[in-house]
């Protein structure tokens, strides 16, 4: 019986040393034969240079696919042609086609307004297999949970063929949309993001910023051990390996890691999960 897809998040370097880092990452995850690489795209293009070097790179690794982020807000029509021309050029299959943020000072998102726009406007281009992303626990600028879900129905609608969820600690949460989704009628794939806790203080700060929420038990816990980062990474990589367990009982399709460009706490859970 096969086992769960395997998925990868890396993001675009910045000097050479995170070139090197990035390449003896990729060289360490290959042994979890991950389907796809995706690679992140700043905020209005900002790496956009980055990114496309990053996607050549990790084409010319051996068992690696990769799969550009793709962010709409302050984007043109034609730039998001121009790009789409030149994955198609190089043989990339798939895109994650994300809304993105809106930078600080930029009060015009651009042609494109919603990642629903933009999904529309790669499936009428062609050629694509379409990823996007949900929010077990509410984008953390919706309105509302009710809108939330409209809008992520109305994202796959456009043309999505599968989900990525942001990374979360709370299995309810992926199960109660998962639910929720099939009441309305989505049946694409709802892969789990995966974010191992390398750092527990950085991906503290990344959870507050991005309405992630760390439960009472396992933030307590995990600062507890401040003193003593081998257990902490230890606990932390017990706590989302038995997350993702849970999920993939419950009939999750894949886990989709956020390895930061590392790879030891992304493989200690991989090994926990005997994949």
């Amino acid at each position: 019986m096969a086992g769960p897809e395997i998925s990868v998040e890396f993001f675009p370097p910045k000097n050479p040393a995170g070139e090197e880092r990035l390449r003896e990452s990729m060289a360490a995850l290959a042994a979890l034969r991950p389907a796809y690489a995706s690679v992140t795209y700043g905020a209005g293009g900002s790496t956009q240079e980055r990114t496309l070097a990053t996607v050549r790179l990790i084409q010319q690794q051996d068992g690696y696919e990769a799969v550009p982020h793709l962010t709409c807000i302050g984007s043109t029509e034609t730039g998001i042609r121009e790009l789409l021309q030149q994955y198609r050029g190089w043989g990339v299959r798939r895109i994650v086609a994300l809304r993105g943020d809106l930078p600080e000072g930029m009060e015009n998102p651009g042609f494109f307004r919603h990642a629903s726009d933009l999904v529309a406007f790669i499936r009428d281009f062609g050629g694509f297999e379409i990823l996007a992303s949900a929010y077990p626990e509410v984008h953390p600028q919706a309105e509302h949970a009710r809108l939330d879900i409209d809008y992520l129905v109305a994202k796959v609608e456009a043309g999505v063929d599968a989900l990525i969820t942001q990374y979360f600690y709370n299995p309810d949460a992926y199960l109660q949309l998962r639910d929720l989704l099939a009441r309305r009628g989505v049946t694409v794939p709802v892969l789990v993001g995966v974010m191992p806790i390398h750092n527990y203080e950085q991906i503290s700060r990344f959870s507050a910023q991005c309405g992630a929420e760390i439960p009472r038990y396992l933030r307590l816990l995990l600062e507890s051990y401040a003193d003593d980062p081998e257990v902490q990474r230890e606990i932390a990589a017990d706590a989302v390996a038995r997350q993702c367990s849970l999920l993939l009982r419950e009939g999750a399709p894949g886990l989709h890691f956020y390895t930061l460009n590392q790879a030891d706490a992304t493989l200690a859970i991989a090994q926990r999960l005997d994949i």
